[in-house]
């Protein structure tokens, strides 16, 4: 057996630990199925003194993760501090440039610099392996990076937020709002204090433009991304998709058009028949569409510390038994410059929640408006409130709640048709506007 090999982990959260931990476990089996043991020989985090359930002194410290990066006699350097400049961006760079092969679960680093690392990385002869960045403990990057790589590829898209599944999936299960979903995620450790970057849809999009880019060979184009979170998402919302055969889920889908690439994150009502409805709680789920493979759909835990842990070690095997793939599945000086394709983001149907003054004309009026906007209506369900008749003046009319479900049309479309609607004065509030996705 080859000597063993040496690596570097900066950042001793809870994935850094866990890492620490499982290569002490599962040592022996790792080099079995590698060829080559495998020693954490050197660590950095801010807190030498803080208990990790294992012993620091038994490795070499760093204060700063770039000396570690730049100084330390190691073949492998493991980034998980996180963020996307800073001590991460350079700690990586530093040992890229050295030749220092690097594991790191940093989506946010990908996201914005991946395709320069990559470059980088392949100059130097290293490997950049990021299993764990993208869907947690679930091997998406090696699927598409390597099990299908003899298929051409027309969308990939998935559950890839924890937290936003667990809330969507409280709020359906216990028929409590969006408010309480949340702040029962922060007290179980599911979301973050400040949440914002979960539920406004940035995480799914990070970890969606790096999938767009192993799938399509296109260079990572995180800016490009049409995104919508949870937030505006209601109870109601949540049991007319019920009623309708459908489950809410954010998704992050990427799809090959005939002008270019959609990249899109949302949230979208799936038939309760699909394989990603099926998906609750804080699991993540990824399907891939493959002209010869068909669809493929990879379900696991999306974060955490074992899960993400997992995939961390698997790179690293990757490495010993001495597996090189190019970084994005194809070299960078080859990737494809982004096409985003034409605005319309969504073709197909659509649910629609309007808030109707219950007066004469209202629905002629929406009705109308519709129809000069080329789009057919499926079914037209209006759930009056129980507090009484209609009222017979204008000045007097209560909302009540309407639903409208579109045969396939296109965004710009519903989206033209809805300002045209709001300008009439029968409508009261913002229309909520939620795609239905076509699954299998």
């Amino acid at each position: 057996m080859s000597e063993a090999l040496k690596v570097g982990i900066a950042g001793l959260g809870t994935v850094g630990a866990s890492v620490v931990q499982l290569l002490a476990k599962h040592g022996e089996q790792i080099a079995r199925k590698s060829g080559r043991a495998v020693t954490v020989t050197a660590v950095s985090a801010r807190d030498q003194s803080k208990d990790r359930g294992f012993d620091v002194a038994n490795f070499d410290w760093y204060t700063d993760p770039v000396e570690l990066a730049e100084k330390a006699d190691i073949d492998i350097f493991v980034e998980l501090i996180g963020g996307d400049t800073g001590a991460a961006e350079d700690s990586v760079r530093a040992a890229l440039s050295r030749g220092i092969h690097v594991v790191t679960a940093n989506k946010a680093l990908l996201a914005k610099h991946g395709v320069d690392l990559a470059g980088l990385a392949e100059a130097n002869n290293a490997c950049l392996n990021y299993e764990a960045a993208v869907a947690g403990g679930i091997p998406i990057v090696k699927t598409l990076r390597e099990s299908m790589a003899g298929n051409d590829i027309s969308r990939v898209y998935g559950i890839l937020n924890g937290t936003c599944n667990y809330i969507l999936t409280r709020m359906e299960a216990d028929g409590i709002g969006f408010e309480e979903c949340l702040a029962d995620a922060q007290r179980l450790g599911y979301a973050e204090a400040d949440p914002t970057f979960d539920i406004e849809g940035n995480d799914t999009a990070h970890k969606l433009a790096i999938l767009t880019s192993l799938a399509f060979g296109t260079k990572i184009s995180s800016d490009d991304i049409y995104m919508e979170g949870i937030t505006s998402i209601t109870t109601a919302d949540i049991q007319a998709a019920d009623e309708l055969g459908f489950r809410l889920k954010l998704l992050g889908v990427a799809q090959r058009t005939e002008t270019g690439i959609e990249q899109r994150v949302h949230p979208t009502m799936v038939p309760k028949t699909s394989a990603i409805a099926r998906i609750d709680g804080v699991l993540n789920a990824v399907a891939v569409d493959g002209d010869y493979v068909g669809e493929v759909v990879l379900v696991g835990p999306g974060a955490g510390g074992d899960a993400t842990a997992s995939s961390v070690v698997a790179d690293i095997a990757d490495i010993a038994r001495g597996d090189e793939t190019p970084v994005l599945g194809m070299p960078a000086v080859d990737l494809k410059d982004y096409q985003r394709a034409r605005m319309r983001l969504h073709e197909g149907g659509y649910y629609i929640r309007l808030s109707v003054y219950d007066r004469p004309g209202a629905f002629a009026e929406i009705a109308h408006c519709m129809g000069e906007a080329g789009i057919s209506l499926e079914s037209i369900v209006q759930k009056r409130h129980a507090d009484g008749e209609a009222p017979t003046r204008y000045d007097e009319a209560v909302p009540q709640p309407v639903i409208l479900i579109t045969y396939e049309t296109t965004e710009v479309a519903i989206k033209e048709a809805l300002e045209v609607i709001m300008s009439k004065g029968v409508v009261s509030e913002q229309p909520q506007m939620i795609r239905i996705e076509k699954l299998n």
